[in-house]
């Protein structure tokens, strides 16, 4: 059973980071925060450093770090100005000093390719990549927009203990039964990118699309994701096949296409109900966010 009083505290402060997430570019300031969580900055402070790890304004500043790793793997003709506003930074000299503090090195100077390669080497050991122009599994692409959805969503903090996705699958899969939600479209995403964030701040929610916002209940919270336009994979296979569908849209597909990477999670949009078919074969379209790449930002 449950510990209550902790799973409140979660949900409120999963509250709070889905806020900060989607106003990276605004200002952020305790108080702020807290105020959304429903708590007094003070125990705020405390609450969110216990849960999380880190205090909030360390928080802030790495995820906002990350997405600059993002911005300039995918939009390299951006400047640092483009790039420092677009994660949140007040100036491009805030930002290089942020991004020398942590990861020793200013931005000009950093090597994102081999970054993201050594931290891809390290989640999948012993994984071939898809090599850029190649595309044996015959992935075709797909475009769908979507207007405003709302998602009732669980966090999974620890998604690569094996299992633990599947448990909070079948928790929301009762929860979305119980209201009649359990036919909505299931989604399955990852707020923060393994090949830049370490596996174990990584936050992946599963959710079921609802029709309207939800207050939140428990441990089911509820994000509200913006129009989007998303190009889309169909898989129908096991995770190394999903993992060369994601190869080929960003190194064979993305770089010829037109478009670049909008800031959100790439999609798992399940065919039915999460894990129908166990944990080894998925029915699902990948779908990644994009934008028109015309101008930089």
């Amino acid at each position: 059973m449950p510990d209550l009083a902790k799973v409140d505290y979660v949900a409120r402060i999963d509250r709070a980071i889905d806020y900060i997430v989607q106003n990276l570019t605004e200002p952020l300031d305790l108080e702020q925060i807290a105020g959304i969580a429903h708590f007094s900055p003070f125990h705020f402070h405390r609450v969110f450093k216990a849960l999380v790890g880190e205090t909030l304004a360390a928080f802030v500043k790495r995820v906002r770090l990350q997405r600059a790793i993002q911005l300039m793997s995918h939009r390299p003709d951006s400047t640092l100005t483009e790039i420092a506003l677009a994660c949140g930074f007040g100036s491009s000299s805030d930002f290089s000093r942020s991004f020398k503090q942590h990861y020793g090195l200013p931005p000009r100077a950093f090597d994102v390719a081999a970054f993201r390669d050594a931290n891809r080497d390290a989640l999948t050991p012993g994984r071939a990549r898809l090599p850029a122009g190649e595309n044996p599994d015959g992935f075709v692409v797909s475009f769908r927009d979507f207007p405003t959805r709302y998602v009732a969503y669980i966090r999974v903090r620890d998604s690569y203990t094996p299992g633990s996705v599947q448990a909070c699958a079948q928790r929301l899969r009762e929860w979305a039964e119980r209201r009649g939600y359990a036919q909505g479209q299931w989604l399955g995403y990852m707020w923060d990118d393994p090949e830049v964030v370490a596996m174990a701040k990584c936050r992946y929610d599963i959710g079921v699309q609802v029709p309207q916002r939800i207050h939140p209940d428990g441990e089911v919270g509820c994000v509200e994701l913006s129009p989007m336009r998303v190009v889309q994979v169909q898989v129908r296979g096991g995770v190394e096949l999903e993992l060369r569908a994601i190869d080929w849209i960003y190194k064979t597909w993305l770089p010829s296409s037109g478009y670049v990477p909008d800031d959100q999670p790439l999609f798992e949009a399940f065919h039915g109900l999460p894990f129908a078919h166990g944990d080894e074969y998925f029915e699902l379209d990948a779908q990644f966010p994009v934008i028109a790449g015309a101008t930089p930002l």
